[in-house]
């Protein structure tokens, strides 16, 4: 073994240790103090920048080089490297900035899935070409500070969602034994007394008893069911990685059988990827995907696919070809209980799948598919 080979093999043994400390960090500035130290062991270069990028923002977290500080907007090369996705290199006059001595740049994206979420930038005083000696071993580098950074996010997204859930289920809670017992006891003896004025009046008063006693019935009926739903979210647990190739496709698989005229154009390894979600996950999409056969008339075609996919985020469309959503309901159409004025259905359906998907920490959202329909928009978040 060469010289020049031994001392990558050592460099990718001391990156490797490096690697292991970064995973074990608990903040984005952890990794850029490990991050900096490791560049500082293995090179001599003078002035390094650390560049953090959140939702296609970029910011400085930390840097060596005078002529850009901690929370300032980077300079050009650091875009240049976010925009490309690849090392960027910038030697001579096009290295530094004005009279500061940098001969040569090297920027360096850290990505996870195609998606740049920092940039570490080093620069040389000398006017020189960067080999695979110096490229190689920041390339790993950023590739270990790129998953440090991604497991951090996902921890941070993942106790976001906690903190929404345990707030839902006490606002849950609070509305439930204020509809079953304050509500539902006197919904109980509305129902009583006009039960028994209509068995002992006759003619048009009669009528009114009847109905009040139906309309009585009616609103317990929807609160029992209400109280279903609350107790299933109460019951939810936190969320935690799934497969979500795993979880649509046996939501398909049961559409496929349940309803005949529904045909779904579906890709599991369109969707190879890990999300977070609680045991009734597929409930989300079973509520969306089985909405388009049970709110349209005949044949109707759906097709699930991933539309979106950052490295925190990952988006499901369902889209349909069948008539749309009513325009009666469609500013609402996520509500408990709203439904259009020709439907059979309870209208908890969507409602549920919303509260279930932020709870989750996600979203739900509907446009008009290309063919005319409905498509939902399912957005979670990706471990």
């Amino acid at each position: 073994m060469g010289s020049e080979e031994a001392d990558f093999t050592s460099q990718v043994a001391d990156l490797n240790k490096y690697g292991q400390a970064l995973n074990n960090c608990e903040s984005v500035e952890e990794v850029v103090s490990l991050s900096l130290e490791a560049v500082s062991l293995l090179f001599e270069f003078p002035y390094t920048t650390f560049v953090e990028v959140r939702d296609g923002v970029l910011r400085v977290v930390h840097s060596t080089y005078p002529a850009v500080s901690a929370g300032d907007e980077p300079l050009a090369v650091a875009y240049e490297a976010f925009e490309s996705g690849e090392t960027t290199v910038r030697c001579g006059d096009d290295a530094g900035e004005a009279d500061d001595g940098v001969g040569a740049t090297l920027a360096v994206p850290a990505t996870i899935a195609s998606d740049v979420v920092a940039i570490i930038v080093t620069r040389s005083v000398e006017n020189r070409t960067f080999g695979d000696e110096v490229v190689r071993p920041l390339e790993i580098l950023s590739t270990h500070a790129a998953t440090a950074i991604g497991n951090i996010r996902s921890r941070e997204r993942l106790e976001r969602a906690r903190r929404d859930l345990e707030k839902r289920k006490e606002m849950v809670e609070m509305y439930d034994r204020l509809l079953r017992h304050d509500l539902g006891n006197d919904l109980q003896v509305i129902s009583a007394f006009s039960d028994e004025i209509g068995t002992n009046v006759d003619g048009e008063w009669g009528d009114y008893a009847d109905r009040v006693h139906r309309t009585a019935e009616g609103a317990m009926d929807l609160i029992r069911r209400v109280g279903d739903l609350v107790s299933t979210l109460e019951r939810q647990d936190e969320p935690v990685p799934r497969s979500l190739s795993d979880v649509l496709s046996a939501v398909v698989a049961d559409a496929r059988d349940q309803y005949g005229p529904l045909t779904v154009e579906f890709d599991p390894d369109g969707v190879d990827v890990r999300v977070y979600g609680g045991d009734l996950l597929d409930s989300v999409f079973t509520n969306v995907l089985t909405n388009a056969a049970v709110h349209n008339d005949g044949a109707v075609h759906a097709r699930v696919r991933l539309v979106d996919a950052r490295e925190d985020r990952v988006t499901v469309s369902i889209a349909d070809d069948g008539r749309g959503v009513p325009d009666d309901v469609a500013d609402r159409l996520f509500e408990m209980g709203v439904k259009s004025d020709d439907s059979d259905g309870t209208g908890f359906g969507l409602g549920f799948a919303k509260a279930l998907t932020e709870s989750y920490g996600g979203d739900i959202d509907v446009t008009e598919s290309e063919r005319g329909g409905a498509d939902f928009r399912i957005t979670i978040n990706r471990v």
